[in-house]
């Protein structure tokens, strides 16, 4: 079957959060989705056929994990990251925001210390905060139109804290961590005591002339590190809800089993053991086209805004489908930035001040959809910021 990545497949009426959420999120559905992390693409074949042969039987109880599952992934981990795992090192799980909740509660006490590296994914916050430890902000340096790991503060920030929950690849600003700079983490991390939480969700959408490397094939034995992978975003299957922790150390695996039970989360449903599985057996050649086609569409947005919006700058992005906009030039607060994307350009995007300190005046836009919506939704930026007049007026 060839890959059509440029086939417009409507979702309006398919409860998509994307779609059909957009009055909700954006107060008018005459906009353009591009916020919330899904793609517009239909999934590999081959998952789509396990879900059909699943959903013939007409029973769906409550499910073991087969040993099936737990192989797609040690021998997905070891073809296409070079990282050599073993089946006891996994612990299943219904997602990878839940896990950062559950290695909050596994590793912190109340009241400890937690570090996060804004701008970063929302959830890190409310991870934190919502379990009652202390947020501890080690943010992100923006220099030259690239961003990088403060280390000298970060040395600062881990003598006051258990736990690091490290993004990697760096959603929303696109940075792929060099080995260089994952060897810094866990110098630091190393020194101080600190487990690390490397969300690697992303980890399969790299660019070329980048490479993902796992945190924990950088680290020693005594290091202190959980790894957070799924098939989720990589193969576009976020609805169904199933991701896994990898952890050598049976005592973090202890507690973040602990931890699971606390918050009375199961790992699995009868559909998404079996698209986990299908993806990671079956889905590399259609990765391997999809990251083609986002990688030409990521250099059309970029030249685009180059020549026609130079107000608006994309940062140079190494990995996943979300490009990171600097929109500050357009001196506009942040709500005024939100309703010009929404009322007059009428893109839906995700505010860059939902990201935390340093999301002032930037913008996420999800390029995982045909090409053909992602020139329409340049068009209509284009066209807004040519006739803007009164901002303060939108």
């Amino acid at each position: 079957m060839s890959l059509d990545f440029d086939r417009i497949i409507p979702r309006e009426g398919s409860d998509s959060l994307k779609w059909d959420g957009r009055a909700a999120v954006f107060q008018t559905e005459d906009v353009l989705p591009l916020w919330v992390a899904d793609m517009d693409f239909a999934v590999p074949e081959a998952v789509s056929q396990a879900l059909a042969a699943r959903a013939a039987h007409p029973i769906y109880g409550y499910s073991l994990i087969a040993d099936a599952v737990y192989a797609s992934l040690v021998d997905w981990l070891r073809i296409r990251h070079r990282w050599h795992i073993e089946r006891d090192w996994i612990s299943m799980a219904p997602g990878v925001v839940p896990s950062l909740h559950a290695a909050v509660l596994a590793f912190a006490g109340v009241g400890e210390g937690v570090i996060v590296q804004p701008p970063v994914y929302f959830p890190f916050y409310s991870a934190v905060t919502g379990n009652g430890r202390r947020l501890i902000e080690n943010p992100l340096v923006f220099e030259e139109g690239r961003y990088r790991i403060d280390f000298a503060h970060l040395e600062v920030c881990a003598r006051d804290a258990r736990l690091l929950l490290l993004c990697s690849p760096h959603n929303p600003v696109g940075r792929v961590w060099t080995e260089e700079e994952l060897g810094e983490v866990l110098r630091i991390a190393r020194k101080h005591d600190l487990v690390v939480l490397s969300d690697e969700i992303h980890h399969d959408l790299i660019y070329p002339g980048f490479r993902h490397t796992p945190l924990a094939t950088l680290a020693g034995e005594c290091d202190r590190i959980v790894t957070a992978v799924a098939p989720s975003k990589t193969f576009n299957i976020p609805g169904l809800g199933l991701s896994a922790l990898v952890a050598s150390n049976p005592e973090h695996r202890e507690k973040l089993r602990q931890a699971f039970a606390h918050l009375h989360l199961g790992g699995a449903n009868p559909f998404s053991t079996v698209a986990f599985a299908a993806a990671y057996r079956e889905g590399a050649s259609w990765l391997d086209a999809l990251m083609a086609y986002l990688a030409d569409t990521r250099d059309e947005v970029m030249a685009t805004l180059e020549s026609q919006v130079p107000d608006i700058r994309m940062v140079a992005s190494e990995g996943t489908y979300l490009l990171w906009l600097d929109c500050r030039a357009l001196n506009l607060d942040d709500e005024a930035l939100k309703r010009f994307f929404v009322r007059v350009a009428r893109v839906g995007m995700s505010p860059g001040s939902l990201f935390g300190q340093g999301g002032a005046g930037f913008m996420r836009l999800n390029i995982g959809a045909p090409r053909a919506v992602i020139r329409e939704a340049l068009a209509r930026v284009v066209r807004a910021v040519r006739k803007r007049t009164d901002y303060a007026g939108v």
